[in-house]
């Protein structure tokens, strides 16, 4: 039964049109109540409700800059819980002091279903936090600038066009900020875990592989050149799927501005170029392909095609072209007796390539 929802009488009549904004002074606390007064809210673009000590967001799905602008902190700090409206900036705030006054750690827990909004609920989080606790540090770079330019980096490496989000985190994080005595930031560590490997070999339409590949594809010309780089959709890695470029989003300024994050963050000129040859070591690697060898059950580097793409490959890693032709098409196993080495057919051998793709791209990104 679909009903509309003006059309809707509601069971306490007493209620006010525009929802509560803490759900435990619902008369009714059961789930069409709880959904009621969420799309009541919401419909004033009121995205965030209590209930009790819980704030639920709603996702907007645009911007709303006047939520979380300077002047929107500065009214949240120091403020007790429950004073201003609902707000993320308030359980930070909360954390913080209880962090202060008690001088224990604390902990945010951002959960929810894909496209929900915990990335950029956590980025507020953290960007509050390092307001709150905003202190100088090394080369003119600030610690807290470091935390917040950690994001754009991870998301580069760790996110993806999903079919419900533009920009889905693909992997778990626990990030922990540390705090002296007095309150200020004095470093921090991201934790990563479960990263969806399988993504770097396979996607679906209308998804996309990780960032990093079409922000590279998309960097100045003397990059491309280095790296023998060339559209997309010349890589079997990238053009599985249709989609190759974000509504809104430039990747040959998300590439710039990549690169500006890594320097803030403290990661070297040789440490980026080592980074971006590897990503584009990957996407070569995904071209090269297979025939069957004359021998039965082994394979061979399919054409002129494949072997560039194999002679590149083995530049960008620094490795030994034949070595890695070798490692691709045979399969060396070891026992206490002997070193076997077995042939393997064409499918095999895409395996073979793909599983170290993965093992590659992992590799990188927990580096």
């Amino acid at each position: 039964v679909v009903a509309n929802l003006s059309q809707v009488f509601p069971k306490d009549t007493e209620a006010p049109p525009g929802g509560v904004d803490d759900m435990t002074k619902l008369s009714y606390l059961h789930e069409p109540g709880v959904l009621q007064n969420l799309a009541a809210r919401y419909e004033l673009n009121e995205i965030y409700t209590y209930t009790g000590n819980i704030l639920i967001a709603v996702n907007p799905f645009q911007r709303l800059p006047h939520l979380y602008d300077n002047h929107m902190m500065e009214q949240y700090k120091g403020a007790a819980f429950g004073e201003l409206s609902p707000h993320v900036f308030a359980v930070a705030d909360v954390a913080y002091r209880a962090m202060i006054n008690e001088g224990k750690s604390n902990s945010i827990l951002v959960s929810g279903e894909s496209g929900a909004g915990k990335t950029e609920t956590t980025k507020m989080l953290m960007r509050y936090l390092a307001y709150l606790g905003g202190r100088s540090g090394i080369e003119g770079r600030t610690v807290e600038q470091q935390v917040l330019e950690s994001n754009p980096v991870l998301e580069a490496f760790g996110n993806a066009k999903t079919v419900r989000n533009n920009n889905s985190s693909r992997f778990g994080k626990f990030v922990e900020i540390q705090f002296d005595k007095n309150g200020r930031i004095s470093g921090a560590a991201v934790r990563t875990y479960l990263l969806e490997r399988s993504r770097v070999c396979q996607i679906s339409d209308p998804e996309r592989n990780y960032h990093c590949f079409y922000l590279l594809c998309a960097a100045p010309p003397e990059d491309i050149n280095k790296y023998k780089l060339e559209n997309p959709k010349s890589f079997h890695y990238l053009n599985q799927s249709n989609c190759y470029e974000l509504d809104g989003v430039s990747d040959a300024h998300e590439y710039l501005a990549t690169r500006r994050a890594m320097d803030v963050v403290g990661i070297s000129e040789q440490e980026q170029e080592a980074i971006f040859r590897v990503v584009a070591a990957i996407l070569h690697l995904g071209n090269i392909d297979f025939a069957k060898g004359e021998e039965i059950d082994s394979s061979v580097i399919k054409d002129a095609k494949s072997r560039f793409h194999l002679k590149m490959t083995a530049e960008l890693l620094m490795c030994d072209a034949q070595s890695l032709e070798d490692a691709l098409i045979r399969r060396v196993m070891v026992t206490p007796e002997e070193v076997i080495t077995r042939t393997l057919d064409p499918a095999s051998a895409i395996v073979s390539r793909d599983g170290l793709a993965k093992t590659i791209y992992s590799r990188l990104f927990d580096w």
